[in-house]
């Protein structure tokens, strides 16, 4: 019967190992399915975009560079309309029957430069100009080859529109151009009547090239420049099996103004694109390869399916493993824990499997060991670390113009002003005697005076502007407060209030007490602050320190809520003198005001010193 019974209870034992088992890897299964087809579509949909956002931007891009050329030959055509109603090219196709030879060659000369210097100014789609004169059968041109005057050539030329090719024979190795000819004809653009100024605008095609070449440096196109029955220009690296398979189809089909499409060239799937030029009647064509867009995403999406097959036979053996080396100790060591939460530091865990668990047990059992004993210690040690804090930070203030007081001692002595000379000595040596006695954290307010006392004598004999006004209440002057706790503040309006206008030199120091609280004011009639300066600087004073502010007065304000509490405070706001104002607030501990006390004052708080 017993031993029914421990077989009963280890098939039970079993069968719930096993069946979290299986739900540990029914889990697996369930996360898998939906981030492969969330996945799945996710990459339909990118691709789909993809090859909406390539057309559409192959398609811009086309078009940007159609307007480009279009404005190119769009200049030349204005430059042209403009020349030919030229004084100096209208007198060259005129009667002139008074000029001498002189003076027609000067006129020639002029006709030259000009085209030479619209050419030079447009260098980056260089343009050939001629100028023939019907009625005296000249022709100028700033080409670097003489230009002939030819009737017939006019003829089959003067068109009205933009020609590739003028009808000559093209020499060995070389490619027509594309040339214009505009009449002065009225209302016929093509007719010639004998007495016309011709105006020939001629570029060749490697302002095509150029401009093919540096569009494809920006993309991933082979483009080119494509008009049924005539050579296409193609760019300087292009591809010439492929681009002449790309023209054999271009000729079967019909090309609209905007033209897409996917074509397989060999054996590769090519993205079309056409924009027709307006001016010339050619396509600017690009033909962008989509497996070297696309294959990326397809080589991604394989890694993917790949790497989630991979990783389902990994979760798979990792549920085993992390259900016998993990999820036990884990049991044992939240039993342990819920010990100790109860305060019994006595449990101990013991181990049977070698792995980071007994090391973690050991220092479990540790732990507990010591954990009585640091309890104990915490108190004394927020205890000194309080005070420490309070002298570390009391020691960062100090004073900066020890150097300019001394350059002022020494030349009022050699200005043989020796009562400025005493008067300085006097003040900087009371001044640094209580600067430097450090060995007591507090200080009465009386003392503090003092000392403020010292410091705004010494600045005004150094700056005769400076007149300052002290009225505190005599309970407060008996107040314990931290030592140096208006040195900064009152240094401050010094500088930055007094020093920075020529027409400010007065401080204002003064106290009161209300309700129990003492408040400390500290005015000057200096720049000031704006409202915004003034919520960063009392944002400021409540967070940490920050490496772009000072930290004396960061330094006064936690000086002062160390020693009176949360409730004290160092705060700014506008002075009725127009500059700043310094508010200190704090709540004296229990003893510090003595009995003579108005009404208002809640208690008899003690001094500072007593507090600790």
């Amino acid at each position: 019967m017993k031993r029914g019974s421990v077989i009963g209870y280890l098939r039970k034992r079993m069968g719930a190992k096993f069946s979290l088992f299986a739900k540990m890897n029914g889990l697996i299964v369930i996360l898998f399915i939906p981030i492969t087809i969330l996945f799945t579509y996710s990459n339909g949909v990118a691709s789909s975009v993809i090859d909406k956002e390539l057309q559409a931007s192959n398609i811009k891009q086309l078009s940007f560079l159609a307007s480009q050329i279009d404005s190119r030959i769009s200049q030349t055509m204005d430059f042209v309309l403009t020349f030919s109603r030229d004084p100096n090219v209208r007198k060259f196709n005129g009667l002139n029957i008074w000029d001498d030879q002189y003076d027609r060659m000067q006129t020639k000369y002029v006709i030259q430069e000009k085209m030479m210097l619209q050419s030079g100014v447009m260098n980056i789609w260089p343009v050939k100009f001629t100028v023939y004169s019907q009625l005296h059968k000249e022709a100028i041109s700033n080409a670097s080859s003489m230009a002939e005057y030819d009737e017939d050539y006019l003829k089959r030329n003067v068109t009205g529109k933009w020609n590739y090719g003028d009808g000559n024979e093209v020499p060995a190795g070389g490619r027509k151009a594309f040339h214009w000819f505009y009449t002065d004809s009225f209302g016929q653009q093509g007719a010639l009547k004998g007495s016309n100024l011709v105006v020939q605008a001629t570029f060749e095609h490697e302002n095509i090239q150029n401009m093919l070449d540096t569009y494809k440096a920006g993309g991933q196109g082979d483009p080119l420049f494509y008009r049924k029955g005539d050579a296409p220009i193609l760019n300087r690296s292009a591809d010439e099996k492929l681009t002449n398979e790309l023209v054999r189809y271009l000729d079967d089909g019909t090309l609209k103004d905007t033209w897409q499409e996917v074509v397989k060239l060999d054996d590769q799937r090519y993205l079309v694109s056409a924009v027709k030029s307006l001016n010339l009647d050619w396509y600017l064509v690009d033909l962008v390869p989509l497996e070297q867009i696309t294959g990326p995403i397809s080589t991604s999406r394989n890694l993917f399916y790949l790497a989630m097959a991979m990783l389902f036979v990994v979760g798979l053996s990792s549920s085993v493993l992390l259900y016998r080396n993990v999820q036990r100790p884990i049991r044992k060591l939240v039993r342990g824990l819920q010990s100790v939460q109860r305060g019994d530091f006595s449990i101990q865990l013991d181990s049977n499997v070698n792995n980071e668990f007994s090391f973690l047990f050991y220092r479990f059992n540790d732990m507990s060991r010591q954990i009585q004993s640091l309890i104990e210690n915490v108190l004394n040690e927020k205890l000194r670390s309080r005070e420490a804090t309070l002298k570390q930070l009391q020691a960062q203030i100090n004073p900066h113009f020890l150097y300019n007081c001394i350059g002022y001692m020494i030349n009022m002595a050699q200005m043989k002003d020796d009562e400025a000379v005493v008067s300085m000595g006097h003040n900087l040596s009371a001044y640094y005697r209580y600067m430097t006695r450090l060995e007591k954290p507090t200080a009465s307010l009386g003392d503090e005076i003092g000392l403020i006392v010292n410091y705004l004598d010494i600045q005004k004999l150094r700056n005769g502007r400076i007149h300052y006004d002290i009225a505190i209440p005599e309970e407060m002057l008996k107040q314990q407060v931290p030592r140096l706790l208006l040195q900064p503040i009152v240094e401050n309006a010094v500088i930055h209030g007094v020093g920075k206008s020529y027409s400010s030199g007065e401080i204002r120091i003064a106290g009161e007490m209300d309700n129990g609280c003492c408040k400390l004011y500290v005015d000057d009639d200096g720049p000031g602050m704006d409202m915004e300066q003034l919520e960063t600087l009392n944002r400021k004073m409540k967070g940490p320190l920050e490496e772009d502010m000072g930290y004396g007065f960061w330094n006064t304000n936690q000086r002062i809520i160390h020693l009176f509490g949360d409730k004290s405070s160092l705060s700014f706001a506008h002075s009725e003198l127009g500059g700043l104002r310094a508010v200190i607030v704090w709540e004296p501990v229990q003893g510090a005001l003595p009995s003579k006390q108005t009404n208002n004052l809640k208690g008899e708080p003690p001094h500072a010193n007593d507090h600790r």
